[in-house]
């Protein structure tokens, strides 16, 4: 399925205050709606993924996958911020007739949630089956279940958290303190801030895995004085990322998780009051979202269940624990 995309004429005013003139919603769908309309499971991606969660997320999407095509109406929207199709820091603000760039407004969470909201409507979708999406995919999911109620049968929450912690924000402060030391980032130009964007991709690599993954996979099984394996991975990673994010959709993004908070503006019994049929799953060595937070969650969320997968890959877990996670979800939803 290739991109598809929607244009929203209307003034979209973001929870900051700030408008957007207008916004360009950038998706993917696998499958059709069926006649009942209750076959659309909604996934919701992270911080640099796209709408392609086929690509991404194969493991569990795509033909004979838990959630299948030829069973479901799959749906991935493009998150506003983003360098994928949707609204964002490279694109044109109608005002100036150029790109934001630095001028790109502050989007949270719940902006996000609101631009798929306006897909959902824009495609005829009255109910999800599945709300679906791991970390600050996670995020996006929760926040939907509570903004519109009823909305969801089921959800599926990995390897996040009601709120944005403390240790989140500050490796997110020094990764964007990684771009701003890139003096090239202070230019309006696409490819500003790439070597700064290399070196936050760098602190987040070693926040997704763990000491054991690294030790497991990148020892060197020869004795050297450089060009150590582990330094090489780091820098294919970072390189990888150059080549197709940019650095202001990382900063902004960022922020954008630094901004998750069910409680903001909200009553205590928030997690509570979602009746949303909910299962949450942690991964034994994440330590950028512990475990702790989806015991939370699934204890204090009005109708959660909280299972562990154990796995060495930490926070990445949920992209690479496929069949693990393929039992889980498929033993939840029978």
């Amino acid at each position: 399925m290739q991109r598809q995309l929607t244009t929203y004429d209307k003034p979209f005013t973001l929870e900051g205050g700030q408008l957007l003139p207008g916004l360009e919603i950038a998706y993917h769908t696998y499958g059709k709606l069926n006649k009942e309309k209750n076959n659309v499971v909604w996934v919701c991606h992270a911080l640099t993924a796209s709408s392609d969660c086929a690509d991404w997320w194969s493991g569990l999407v795509g033909e004979g996958k838990v959630f299948d095509p030829a069973k479901h109406y799959i749906v991935c929207a493009n998150i506003l911020g983003s360098c994928y199709g949707s609204t964002g820091p490279l694109s044109v603000d109608p005002k100036t007739k150029k790109k934001y760039y630095h001028t790109f407004p502050m989007v949270t969470i719940r902006d996000m949630v609101n631009a798929h909201i306006v897909l959902r409507k824009h495609l005829g979708i009255e109910k999800i089956a599945v709300g679906i999406g791991g970390s600050m995919g996670a995020y996006q999911v929760m926040e939907w279940a509570f903004m519109e109620p009823g909305i969801m049968e089921n959800m599926v929450l990995t390897t996040t958290g009601a709120k944005e912690s403390a240790w989140g924000i500050a490796i997110h402060t020094a990764q964007r303190l990684a771009i701003e030391a890139d003096l090239s980032f202070k230019e309006d130009r696409d490819d500003a801030g790439a070597k700064g964007l290399k070196a936050a991709r760098a602190i987040g690599m070693l926040t997704y895995r763990n000491y054991e993954a690294f030790v497991q996979t990148q020892t060197d099984e020869e004795h050297k004085l450089d060009d150590f394996k582990a330094a090489s991975y780091i820098h294919h990673q970072g390189d990888k990322l150059v080549k197709r994010f940019n650095a202001y959709s990382y900063w902004q993004l960022t922020k954008s998780m630094d901004s998750h908070n069910m409680w903001r503006g909200r009553g205590k019994d928030v997690l509570g009051s979602i009746k949303t049929r909910t299962l949450v799953v942690g991964i034994s060595s994440d330590f950028l979202c512990p475990n702790a937070e989806q015991k939370f969650l699934a204890q204090h969320l009005g109708n959660g269940v909280y299972k562990e997968i154990e796995s060495p890959f930490g926070h990445d877990g949920f992209l690479v624990e496929w069949e693990k996670l393929t039992k889980l979800i498929s033993d939840f939803l029978a």
